[in-house]
């Protein structure tokens, strides 16, 4: 995948009778094989800049650019189709339907891009035992309210990696859970980066995810303040 670029973005929301500025001219390359960490206190931007790379808002002005493709320069249903076939979500609530089970979960996204009933099976198949969740008990088909908090934060991101996206974009992915459970999801996740080649982006103040990054991009009132690399290189 090519680098994320943003060029001068900004986004506003408003607000009554007035707009509050959520994003402030942001310039930002983020790598597209790295483990990166959107960080900052509450209201810094980080949600916001993680939804514009998502392609789940669109900004006021400057341009989003993931996997070679310009966001703001697509449509409705090709932005919908491009989130479906490039991207995964990790939400911080899991965001599971309640009445599917974790094998239909997972299989949704599949569904979605039109993958045959026999290879999505086989995905599924694959996800579930890649995120732990078929060795020794098959949990497949038991439906989220039977699971864990980390179990269904791993079914989360099987679904996730269902379509085999290019980058993973994970909103607060340990903020529900304990910090054992939250450093296994995290260990879990680094593991999959590794393996399966995807990025992964997230927003976070969760000090074991902020240290396991290859990249921290620190940002306050809707700008970049700094950005730490792994390498222990920083630009402002």
């Amino acid at each position: 995948m090519d680098p994320i670029l943003l060029r001068q973005v900004s986004r506003t929301y408003p607000l009554d009778s007035v707009g509050v500025p959520a994003l402030r001219g942001i310039d930002l390359t983020i790598r597209p094989d790295g483990f990166t960490v959107l960080c900052g206190p509450s209201g810094s931007g980080k949600t916001t800049l993680l939804n514009l790379i998502g392609g789940l808002d669109r900004p006021d002005a400057g341009e989003v650019e993931v996997a070679g493709q310009r966001l703001n320069r697509l449509g409705d249903d090709a932005l919908a189709d491009f989130r479906a076939r490039h991207l995964g979500f990790v939400f911080q609530h899991f965001n599971l339907l309640p009445v599917l089970t974790a094998a239909e979960n997972v299989e949704v996204p599949l569904r979605l891009i039109g993958t045959p009933a026999a290879r999505r099976r086989e995905r599924v198949r694959e996800l579930l035992a890649a995120v732990g969740l078929t060795d020794p008990v098959d949990l497949g088909d038991r439906r989220p309210g039977q699971l864990s908090g980390g179990q269904r934060q791993r079914v989360a991101i099987a679904r996730a990696l269902a379509a085999g996206p290019a980058l993973v974009l994970a909103d607060e992915p340990t903020a529900n859970l304990d910090s054992e459970t939250g450093a296994a999801i995290l260990a879990l996740m680094r593991r999959l980066q590794r393996e399966q080649g995807v990025a992964f982006l997230f927003s976070s103040h969760d000090p074991q995810l902020l240290a396991a990054a290859d990249d921290r991009v620190f940002l306050r009132d809707g700008r970049v303040t700094a950005v730490e690399r792994s390498a222990g290189e920083v630009a402002a």
